[in-house]
């Protein structure tokens, strides 16, 4: 896919440096790690083990900060959005959904639009009904506990919850983690349905290769501390390195760059 968005940066991570521990102790994740998302993209973040892609994630949420660097977000200090108000900025959908075990759906869905305290609880309650739906989920689902879902409804209710704000910007860690495929197929539909209809930018990590296909307009890798190569993933499969081999090129990697037979689409 051609970048058909516009050039606005929405994320502009510039010579980031992810440190943890301290004196002699300290290691860094990230090394001088430069990317830019541009407005409207759905990006996939890959690499491999230890590579710091959740790390990343959460230098952008600015739920962890530059050792040294700047991370921008939405066109301000990535900090910031750990400020009040962060969740109308960004959302953002756990690995494991995350959904808190002692309410209910609607409630889950709600509850950052509740802990405002600007509007009436029958208007959350409606704003979140609109959201449950938008996800696939039907009215009769708003009063199930999370104890009562299955893995797929999990992470539609998490989507809804990360959108109640209706941000811009929304980050995926591992969105499609522990569904069957058909699941997995139903929810990468909904999710690039929703980055249409909502106008949305997009930023996942993901390790599935038929999640990247199914939802990228581009790729970052990140390997040697860096990212090394954006692209396309077509673009990026190309790229010589043992990781990108590996990852693309193994018999899941062939299977997901494989056209698609006659008449699917």
């Amino acid at each position: 896919m051609e970048r058909t968005h516009n050039t606005e940066p929405v994320v502009v991570v510039d010579k980031l440096w992810s440190i943890f521990g301290e004196g002699d102790k300290a290691f860094a994740v990230h090394q001088d790690l430069d990317l830019t998302v541009y407005r409207g993209e759905m990006l996939s973040i890959v690499g491999g083990s230890g590579t710091g892609k959740t790390v990343l994630l959460r230098q952008i949420l600015g739920l962890l900060h530059p050792g040294k660097g700047t991370v921008t977000t939405l066109g301000r200090p990535a900090a910031e959005l750990c400020q009040e108000g962060a969740a109308a900025r960004v959302g953002m959908l756990f690995q494991h959904g995350a959904l808190y075990s002692a309410f209910n759906v609607l409630e889950n869905i709600g509850f950052a639009l509740r802990e405002q305290g600007t509007l009436p609880d029958a208007m959350v309650d409606a704003a979140a009904m609109i959201k449950l739906q938008m996800v696939g989920l039907k009215p009769e689902h708003a009063m199930r506990m999370p104890a009562d879902l299955s893995g797929g409804m999990v992470k539609r209710v998490a989507l809804a919850r990360a959108l109640i704000m209706d941000p811009p910007l929304l980050l995926l860690d591992e969105p499609t983690a522990g569904l069957d495929p058909t699941s997995s197929d139903e929810f990468c539909a909904l999710l690039r349905d929703l980055h249409a209809e909502l106008g949305l930018t997009v930023i996942m990590v993901t390790h599935d290769l038929d999640t990247l296909f199914a939802l990228s307009s581009r790729v970052a890798v990140l390997a040697e501390k860096r990212v090394l190569v954006t692209g396309t993933p077509r673009e990026v499969a190309q790229f010589q390195h043992p990781f990108i081999e590996t990852f693309f090129q193994g018999e899941r990697g062939r299977r997901a760059m494989a056209p698609a037979p006659v008449g699917e689409h």
